[in-house]
């Protein structure tokens, strides 16, 4: 296998117009293939590109999440994006902490507040027995994340113009993140999962290849079919992308990632298997391509993810 990095894209988000203030089926892992200058993040357009902002869906994996569940809920209702063109929906596995059961009796409120809300269920009875980022560990986890992540489009996704995948112990984020994704006019596009403001990414699986990344041995760092190679090895992440205000990107996370729900709706799916020596949402970003679409970065839009 050989990776070919793609060259330096840059581009800054178009201008957006603001509006004047106003008070179980079994998933496919198949695929159809059919620098602008640094701007703080405060400066990020922050408005929907529509009179009518169009309706998302987010979708959340969930497991063991009852500590993180208080803050993930407080911050979806701090969203600044109407919340009556939102919808929720959790995908719960294995939890032993009544994960399942808090947020089945939250769903009344937010399906009062929210355009909807579901919580589905799928356990795989998988415990991890070491941390979560051991290479060891990244088959069975990743594989089994893509099916959470492919059973929720395939039991979830309604009319919904967006998909915004978030994950529930990410403990930070900008009230109008939406909007500023949105108006990036972006299909695919992550902001820069850090684990304190201004700090280093957390999220790993989001880079840019750099620069004569093919030219690299890459082949000791394959482990059970993934590429796995030391942090940095031939890679740029959105921390140390900063000086653009956008990015084209090789790979992407899940902490946060915002698609068109059309791509997903046309096959663009979570691989559960290696491809091309990447699974879930790095494998769905190579299938992305091979359909057309490119992912994107925001480096200084920063959502926060505590360190392990």
């Amino acid at each position: 296998h050989q990776l070919t990095p793609d060259g330096a894209v840059d581009e800054t988000p178009p201008p957006v117009h603001r509006p004047p203030p106003t008070v179980q089926s079994s998933p496919s892992t198949g695929h159809r293939p059919p620098s602008s200058p640094p701007r703080p993040p405060s400066t990020v357009a922050a408005s929907p590109s529509t009179v009518h902002p169009p309706p998302v869906l987010i979708a959340t994996p969930v497991k063991d999440a009852a500590r993180h569940l208080p803050r993930f809920l407080s911050n979806l209702r701090r969203l600044s994006y109407p919340h009556s063109q939102i919808s929720l929906a959790f995908l719960e596995s294995d939890s032993i902490d009544g994960t399942h059961g808090l947020i089945e009796q939250l769903l009344p409120e937010l399906r009062a507040e929210f355009a909807d809300a579901q919580l589905l269920k799928q356990d795989h009875s998988y415990h991890l027995e070491q941390p979560r980022w051991e290479p060891s560990q990244q088959l069975r986890r990743r594989s089994l994340l893509a099916k959470s992540r492919n059973q929720l489009l395939d039991q979830a996704l309604g009319e919904q113009s967006w998909v915004l995948w978030l994950d529930v112990d990410v403990a930070d984020w900008p009230p109008d993140v939406i909007e500023r994704l949105l108006a990036t006019g972006k299909e695919i596009v992550a902001p820069n999962c850090i684990v304190a403001p201004g700090g280093r990414t957390f999220d790993y699986n989001t880079f840019r290849l750099k620069p004569g990344a093919a030219s690299l041995p890459w082949a000791p760092y394959i482990i059970d079919g993934i590429l796995q190679p030391p942090i940095g090895h031939g890679r740029h992440y959105l921390n140390d992308l900063r000086q653009h205000s956008l990015v084209e990107l090789d790979a992407v996370g899940g902490a946060m990632l915002l698609v068109r729900a059309d791509l997903h709706r046309r096959g663009l799916r979570f691989p559960e298997q290696p491809y091309k020596l990447h699974i879930e949402t790095e494998g769905l970003a190579l299938l992305a391509k091979e359909m057309g679409y490119s992912c994107w970065g925001l480096p200084n839009l920063e959502i926060i993810h505590p360190s392990r």
